[in-house]
């Protein structure tokens, strides 16, 4: 019908309802006209009758809120997306020519009968598409980093009838997370093509550095630093950590059997700032390569302690859970508000600890039995004292008191419809390396999560915001917000729509999954970053580059009401030791302003950005990067053997070599014809969010006020 093959009308209500109501706006629209005053034509009342039946439909189609789903199938070639690692570490030099045969399997892909279903796509710190198969011109394998997660970007697989994903690489990750978890989640096969040598050279390397992002000043850290070695067990290395060029502590390691040593270091900072430190180790004659020896890295010292304040409609288990999450970070400093009978509150001092409060968090609340006045002191905290905040939103909250601190909430909210769903977290898969849902937690662990009760309405997140999360109810996938970040001028808040997500940690308490604590306080943590600079915020998307890369700035401009700022100059002076370069940025609207540069000699960087308006200046703000102190793509020769098997083991595709390129070709094929060329394109139209509906509702009542006008009837 219509070039469709199914076309479905439903309703957010009763079908029978739906009718009843019909039946009635017909029956009333008939009683109205059946006499008029003057009389006029049975064909005017007729048509009188017609017409206020046709805009009663309308307004109560409205109410039930229609969605029109249209389903064709429609013929779409299946295709295999062949991904080429183009990142630096493809031209080490470890006896497989890993150039050489990566350029000469394309070349024979590229030759195969599969030519016609095969799309080729370098990747590195990005993903680009090869055009025209002209490997030799698109593939410098230069690229500074290796991020394995935008291949699963889901705009690459929009409108594609996809059979299976071809990744050939050493399989070294040094930008965003590992993406076994987008890649289980896509549901193809992924065939990987090991290139370079999976054994372990004789080397010793700083692996890894845990540190805490962010700690305060004048408080011992420890800074733990993961030392590996492959053929010098029992010699005597020199490890030391430096605050930039100023020795904090050296030690005497000496290497241990297991091939593992872990160094921990203590660190105690004077004063708060961005901080540079680096952990060394000494050089040994005959390593593979020294440029894993140092391991430089940032870290903001803060300057004193987090007041957080937990404000609850209601005594609950969320509430506990949460402040015991809280409670386990020693620079928080966590109070409660717990409202009880009326609109009181359990404990004293509640005007106090609301003023105080450097963070609040707002669980079922306000309530309807919440006073205006104690709301106002939050508000105002908030609106103007821009307080970041978590909010727990459910249906024990009250929207028209809510309504009051609308434009700072990571959401919209139409309305709750009173009723919850039993809904499991379905993560996004363009936000799993977001460290408010990756840091200290595993991803895998979000598909061990038992349900809650999610909080069903019309509910969408702003368009500034982040969706870290959908929900998924029994097998069916979402797009309704489950957890919601908005970071917007140094705004910050967060929020969870439902309630009992305290199952998530008691229920998960006995498998040692640390989920729950972990991810409240990543929230705590990010939510209690604050920038200096409210209205103008310029940082480089790295930290640290190679000599050569192009250095990119991104900043933010806004008035002092926050509304983005597109038309000022932003200019940007970079300065090391001795030399000093300009750089201009280009606004690309809502605010937003970028920009690169390539820098070619090492060292440490600081920046000045100026915003001018009307060639005055408007606001400043600073920052600091690094070059050429690592080159993160050599820092590790060895082949991933092992994270390649893993991902086309957990996809039920394949790894190959390659020399086996006419296997891989098979297993091309058979994915191929795995797929039908067939496939289901479905259209879902909300036609109550329509403004026509209302335009036609409003046009239907005019038309029959004029013919009433026209007739002189009352």
């Amino acid at each position: 019908m219509f070039g469709y093959d199914k076309i479905e009308f439903s309703f957010s209500f009763s079908w029978i309802i739906f009718v009843l109501l019909i039946l009635i706006a017909l029956a009333y629209s008939v009683y109205v006209y059946r006499f008029t005053l003057p009389p006029v034509s049975n064909l005017k009342r007729l048509f009188l009758a017609l017409l206020r039946f046709l805009a009663l439909t309308v307004l109560i189609l409205v109410f039930f809120e229609p969605v029109l789903t249209l389903v064709k199938k429609v013929k779409v070639q299946p295709v295999n997306l062949i991904f080429v690692d183009n990142s630096k570490s493809m031209q080490i030099k470890d006896g497989t020519q890993r150039v050489e045969k990566t350029l000469s399997l394309l070349d024979e892909l590229s030759k195969s009968d599969l030519k016609n279903n095969l799309l080729f796509y370098s990747f590195g710190s990005d993903v680009k598409q090869i055009e025209g198969n002209n490997f030799s011109n698109s593939l410098k394998f230069d690229e500074s980093s290796t991020n394995f997660t935008k291949i699963f970007n889901p705009e690459l697989f929009r409108d594609k009838n996809i059979s299976s994903i071809s990744i050939i690489s050493d399989g070294v990750i040094t930008e965003g997370s590992t993406p076994t978890y987008q890649a289980e989640k896509f549901g193809k096969p992924v065939f990987t093509i090991a290139v370079g040598d999976s054994s372990r050279k004789k080397d010793v390397a700083i692996k890894n550095v845990l540190f805490n992002e962010y700690i305060y000043a004048e408080t011992p850290t420890t800074i733990s630093a993961t030392v590996i070695n492959n053929g010098f067990s029992g010699q005597l290395i020199t490890a030391s950590l430096f605050e930039g060029n100023t020795l904090i502590e050296q030690q005497q390691v000496t290497l241990d059997n297991s091939g593992v040593n872990s160094i921990n270091f203590n660190y105690t900072p004077k004063v708060s700032g961005e901080k540079k430190l680096a952990v060394r180790i000494s050089n040994l004659d005959n390593e593979t390569s020294t440029a894993n020896n140092v391991y430089p890295f940032f870290l903001n010292v803060r300057s004193n302690k987090i007041k957080i304040l937990i404000i609850a409609g209601s005594p609950s288990p969320d509430l506990t859970f949460v402040k015991n999450a809280l409670q386990r970070e020693n620079n928080f400093q966590v109070s409660t508000l717990t409202q009880v009978v009326g609109s009181s509150f359990l404990e004293i001092n509640s005007n106090q600890k609301i003023d105080s409060a450097d963070v609040i968090f707002l669980l079922s609340f306000p309530t309807k039995e919440t006073s205006q006045e104690i709301f106002n002191r939050i508000r105002d905290k908030i609106l103007n004292k821009n307080t970041p905040f978590f909010i727990m939103l459910n249906n024990s909250v009250d929207l028209a008191k809510l309504s009051q601190i609308s434009n700072v909430l990571p959401v919209a909210i139409q309305n709750f419809r009173g009723d919850y769903l039993i809904a499991q977290p379905d993560l996004n898969s363009d936000e799993t390396t977001n460290p408010l849902i990756s840091a200290n937690i595993n991803i895998n662990d979000w598909n061990n999560l038992p349900p809650i009760l999610y909080s069903a309405g019309t509910i969408n997140a702003k368009p500034e915001s982040k969706v870290l999360s959908f929900i998924k109810v029994e097998t069916n996938r979402l797009k309704q917000p489950l957890i919601v970040s908005r970071n917007l001028a140094s705004k910050r808040s967060l929020c969870f729509i439902g309630k009992d997500f305290w199952k998530w940690k008691l229920l998960t308490a006995a498998k040692n999954i640390g989920l729950y604590d972990n991810l409240i306080l990543n929230i705590a943590k990010w939510l209690s970053v604050t920038d200096e600079q409210k209205q103008f915020n310029v940082r480089t998307i790295r930290k640290f580059y190679s000599a050569g890369d192009d250095v990119e700035f991104v900043a933010e401009l806004y008035d002092e009401a926050l509304n983005p700022l597109n038309d000022a100059e932003v200019e940007i002076k970079i300065k090391t030791s001795d030399s000093e370069f300009d750089l201009q940025l280009n606004s690309i609207g809502n605010g937003l302003y970028e920009g690169k540069i390539k820098l070619m000699k090492p060292g440490d960087y600081n920046f000045t950005a100026t915003s001018k308006l009307n060639g005055k200046t408007y606001k400043t703000d600073s920052g600091r990067f690094n070059v050429g102190d690592i080159d993160i793509e050599m820092t590790d020769t060895r082949m991933n053997y092992e994270l390649l098997n893993d991902l086309s083991y957990r996809t039920d595709g394949k790894l190959f070599m390659p020399e086996e390129v006419n296997s891989l070709i098979s297993e091309l094929r058979k994915s191929i014809n795995k797929v039908s060329d067939e496939k289901i394109v479905e259209s879902q139209f909300k036609l109550w969010s329509n403004e026509w509906m209302l335009v036609i509702a409003v046009l239907l009542f005019s038309i029959e006020w004029f013919i009433r006008k026209q007739s002189g009837m009352l």
